[in-house]
């Protein structure tokens, strides 16, 4: 990596904000918040760390440490304070056919090499990339990721006991039925009317975690039957300890992992850095992308060393933090820590809670995430960003968020392209002299460049035609081909084309037409985006 790259981002990460308190000031009172927000947090982070453990195909203690390595690097340094980050279900996906097909110890070796590129995306400054994902993919993203989190909430209505032992996730056992049902559905509805409530009674304590408390001191005092924390798995163990992946270091190995490393790279990145804008636009705060992208990176290597299976950031997490007042450093590393002491000494207590809670909680942040504005928004924008909105939602259900937010992005952009290259048009006249006049209104590019070249009439023109500029702009090598074709039909048909207002890179990189372009004060300076050819001497630009 060039010294300058490295340099650049030093200094770029020294002037990011990494202190614990962001702009809040430490009080009593926002101690208090950040503390039990992070308490909160670390509650719901349990049954969902041990559920994509099981669909990872791993022991729990692999899920519940990656929750806690991930959630603490990335809360100390990441790009966002208030954020939640661990182990989820969309890495959790890919990651079941590498356990199944190699087992766990090329995972471990898998989420190194996978935070190693995250660093290495992160030193290169591609998070600034999230820029270009449009606003409706936003809106499909929200709305998709919402589905996902109440679809996974729904596997908590299974008699729990034969999960552990599919390998699955969340695809064994019974679906509850008859009283149990009923009684789980009070508690669910229960815990929600509580975390609706409390925020006008008070703030004393966050609402999702009176939720969980109230409705776990009825089930514990009453001695509910109902599913529990503990009925998924005992989360019960020790400190995480260094490991290094037991696997040969050679080509094959890189082989296998790498793959999986890139695609896994790629989920986590774009899934934290939509996250990191979502949870920007609810705290007022922006920026920190590609230090953020280096805080995933290194939490996920140092996980992989430790026996953990890697994750990102968590949006149904992040918006319990925020919504309960969690605005700086402190909570997050108090949810990790929290985590921490779970495992440790609290587990038989953690384990007695009940699900039905937990899920009341997930219910919540559901019908706070979801964009429910944006059934009025279909109706009223564009029929293509309505598209993309639905679209996106979809495959994020269907598939997952990477395919979904990739496949919003090229839709749009390809819309975008579309409607730009049906705005070329031009406006003609006829100078006194008898020349024929072009004016160009819109962008020239290689959406439009087509479409420019049918503008013009070569065989019934008059001998001299100028075609003005002033009013387009060249944006490629698409575009300057295409003026080199109109040009090389006139002189074909023996008629003299003149060239007005094109930019100095347009004069440097046109070859047969360049003898025709007039030099005028008032032209154009911009730059084209192409690349340098070698050969014909027409491709250049920066």
């Amino acid at each position: 990596m060039p010294r300058a790259i490295l340099a650049s981002f030093a200094r770029r990460l020294a002037s990011q904000d990494l202190t614990l308190f962001s702009d809040e000031r430490l009080t009593p009172a926002r101690l208090r918040i950040e503390l039990l927000s992070g308490l909160t947090v670390a509650l719901a982070l349990v049954p969902e760390a041990v559920a994509f453990a099981f669909v990872a195909g791993v022991h729990p203690l692999v899920g519940l440490y990656a929750a806690f390595l991930v959630g603490l690097i990335t809360a100390l340094i990441g790009g966002r304070p208030g954020m939640i980050s661990g182990a989820t279900g969309a890495l959790a996906v890919v990651m079941v056919a590498l356990v199944a097909t190699h087992g766990v110890e090329y995972l471990f070796a898998t989420v190194v090499l996978m935070g190693l590129l995250q660093i290495f995306a992160g030193i290169m400054q591609w998070g600034k990339f999230i820029r270009l994902v449009p606003h409706p993919v936003m809106l499909g993203f929200v709305n998709g990721l919402a589905i996902v989190i109440f679809l996974a909430q729904l596997g908590q209505f299974k008699v729990p006991g034969s999960m552990e032992n599919t390998g699955h996730g969340m695809g064994g056992g019974t679906w509850l039925s008859g009283g149990p049902l009923a009684l789980m559905l009070a508690l669910v509805a229960v815990t929600m009317a509580i975390i609706w409530v409390m925020p006008r009674i008070t703030r004393v304590i966050p609402a999702p975690l009176a939720g969980i408390g109230i409705v776990a001191a009825v089930v514990i005092g009453f001695g509910l039957d109902v599913p529990r924390v503990g009925d998924l798995a005992s989360i019960q163990g020790g400190l995480p300890q260094w490991h290094v992946p037991m696997v040969p270091l050679n080509w094959e190995t890189l082989q296998i992992i790498l793959p999986y490393a890139v695609i896994l790279a790629a989920i986590g990145l774009i899934e934290s850095l939509l996250t990191l804008n979502l949870v920007g636009e609810i705290t007022g705060k922006r920026g920190g992308a590609s230090q953020e992208c280096v805080a995933q990176g290194l939490a996920n290597t140092v996980t992989g060393f430790f026996g953990g299976m890697g994750g990102c950031a968590m949006i149904g997490q992040s918006m319990i933090n925020v919504k309960s007042g969690g605005r700086t450093r402190i909570a997050g590393i108090a949810a990790a820590l929290f985590l921490l002491v779970f495992i440790l000494f609290a587990a038989p207590l953690i384990e007695l809670i009940p699900l039905a809670a937990l899920v009341g909680v997930m219910f919540m942040v559901v019908i706070g995430t979801f964009a429910w504005n944006s059934f009025r928004i279909l109706r009223k924008v564009p029929l293509t960003d309505a598209f993309v909105i639905v679209l996106v939602t979809v495959v994020t259900v269907m598939e997952d968020l990477a395919v979904a937010v990739v496949v919003g992005v090229i839709v749009s952009a390809l819309a975008y392209a579309w409607n730009n290259a049906r705005r070329i048009h031009a406006r003609t006249r006829t100078t006194p002299e008898g020349a024929k006049v072009y004016t160009v209104q819109g962008p020239l590019f290689f959406g439009s460049s087509d479409g420019f070249v049918e503008l013009f009439d070569p065989e019934n023109d008059p001998d001299t035609v100028i075609v003005d500029f002033a009013e387009s702009r060249v944006v490629d090598q698409s575009a300057l081909q295409a003026i080199e074709a109109v040009a090389s039909k006139y002189e074909a048909s023996g008629k003299r084309i003149v060239l007005q207002h094109l930019s100095r890179d347009c004069h440097r990189l046109l070859t047969r037409a360049g003898h025709l372009v007039v030099d005028s004060d008032d032209d154009p300076d911009y730059g084209l985006a192409v690349n340098y050819g070698v050969r014909t001497g027409i491709l250049g630009g920066h």
